[in-house]
């Protein structure tokens, strides 16, 4: 299939997950990723387990569940950085593609000659991506950044948890490193924004993408919240700072969400629960009248809530055209008829991993759609192939690299 990136070739020196994350979104729209591992180690997320998948069985290739989440469609080559011969392979590499992504100290490739001004220069077309804890510049640039430090310094778990008077209260990150997701999302844009330059100047160009401004932009509504009033928003639990009802309540055997978005919507939920009253009194009529009397309007809903099992009120209040829905844990997730429908869980064949559990590409592209060409692979599976395909190299000089422990 021609996909809607497979005239593009990216090397990819980043690892972990905000960088393999953007790469491995290009390989899905048919992009050529090469990995750029360390020889022996390569990735660390390798080595992040249990969990394990070992394929073909117990005395199989084990590999991190992990690595597996953010490296299909990729190839894998190991190059040592450290040694001159190396570094030549990559700005060889770097002369033939489109896009280099890296997550690398600020200043750190520029040591060996592997920074964009340096690659550049070889290669005017390339477009460069650096991703980092904060960014090339600032007083915080020469510091390592990770998604839970960055999840703290950015604001994002002052407004994710309960409040400090309620049990279990306090600041909490969230269940995925969601600061190195939104950034590998924000990476892949940047990227195809300069491709689309490059298009019309035949100039490629650098990004300088941050954790920390990422993660300062995604507050989204809570960041306005803050810089019109000049108040540091509190932490709600699951209830919305600006919209209620709209968290998760206690029912007769378990727990549902109720995310009811205007009046109308209240109204039928009042209705359905035998309360109409409460959609006619001023002090709940409206959402600002309902976020103002918040603490007495909850409790009185959570009583009501607590009348019925959860599969019971989703039942109606579906039917009442309100917004609703049960908390699920993964197992139930990958079993919702909706999400098997959309073929969310697949597996990608390996010789040696055996069928390699994925999750799906979320975008739906009529003509393009993403394609699933190959497994997260094993370390350095590909080295000779790409020595070959893109730097023309026979049999020899590869086993010469090898033998000098280059490769």
């Amino acid at each position: 299939m021609d996909q809607a990136l497979s005239h593009l070739r990216v090397l990819d020196l980043s690892r972990v997950l905000a960088g393999p994350w953007a790469s491995q979104l290009l390989a899905d729209l048919g992009a050529d990723v090469i990995k750029i591992e360390k020889p022996g180690s390569g990735d660390d997320t390798r080595t992040w387990g249990p969990p394990w998948w070992k394929g073909n069985g117990e005395d199989g290739e084990k590999v991190a569940a992990y690595f597996l989440c953010a490296n299909r469609n990729k190839r894998s080559l190991t190059v040592d950085l450290t040694r001159p011969e190396g570094q030549e392979l990559i700005r060889r590499l770097a002369e033939e593609a489109d896009v280099v992504i890296e997550n690398f100290k600020v200043g750190a490739l520029a040591r060996y000659g592997l920074d964009y001004a340096s690659l550049s220069a070889r290669n005017p077309r390339l477009v460069y991506c650096s991703i980092t804890g904060f960014g090339q510049t600032g007083p915080y640039a020469p510091r390592a950044g990770y998604d839970f430090l960055i999840q703290g310094m950015g604001g994002l778990m002052s407004i994710t948890g309960r409040p400090d008077h309620e049990p279990g209260g306090g600041p909490m990150k969230v269940g995925v490193a969601l600061t190195d997701i939104l950034t590998g999302l924000y990476a892949a844009n940047a990227i195809l924004a300069a491709l689309a330059w490059r298009e019309r100047s035949g100039r490629g160009q650098y990004i300088d993408m941050a954790l920390l401004d990422v993660q300062v932009a995604c507050l989204a509504n809570q960041a306005l919240n803050y810089l019109t009033t000049g108040q540091d928003p509190p932490r709600l639990g699951n209830a919305h700072p600006n919209i209620v009802p709209y968290q998760d309540f206690p029912t007769a055997d378990g727990w549902m969400i109720l995310a009811i978005g205007n009046d109308g919507q209240f109204a039928r939920f009042c209705a359905e629960a035998g309360v109409p009253e409460l959609a006619a009194d001023p002090r709940y009529a409206t959402n600002p009248a309902r976020v103002a009397h918040r603490a007495e309007l909850i409790p009185r809903l959570q009583e009501l809530t607590r009348t019925r099992s959860t599969d019971a009120w989703i039942a109606a209040l579906e039917r009442a055209g309100v917004p609703c829905g049960p908390i699920n844990p993964l197992s139930k997730v990958f079993a919702d008829p909706q999400v098997r429908a959309r073929d969310m869980a697949l597996h990608l064949p390996h010789e040696r991993l055996g069928d390699v559990p994925q999750v799906a590409n979320p975008m739906r592209l009529s003509a393009t759609p993403p394609a699933y060409r190959g497994a997260p692979p094993l370390l350095g599976e590909h080295t000779a192939e790409v020595l070959r395909e893109v730097l023309g190299m026979d049999e020899a000089e590869v086993a010469a690299l090898r033998a000098k422990g280059v490769v």
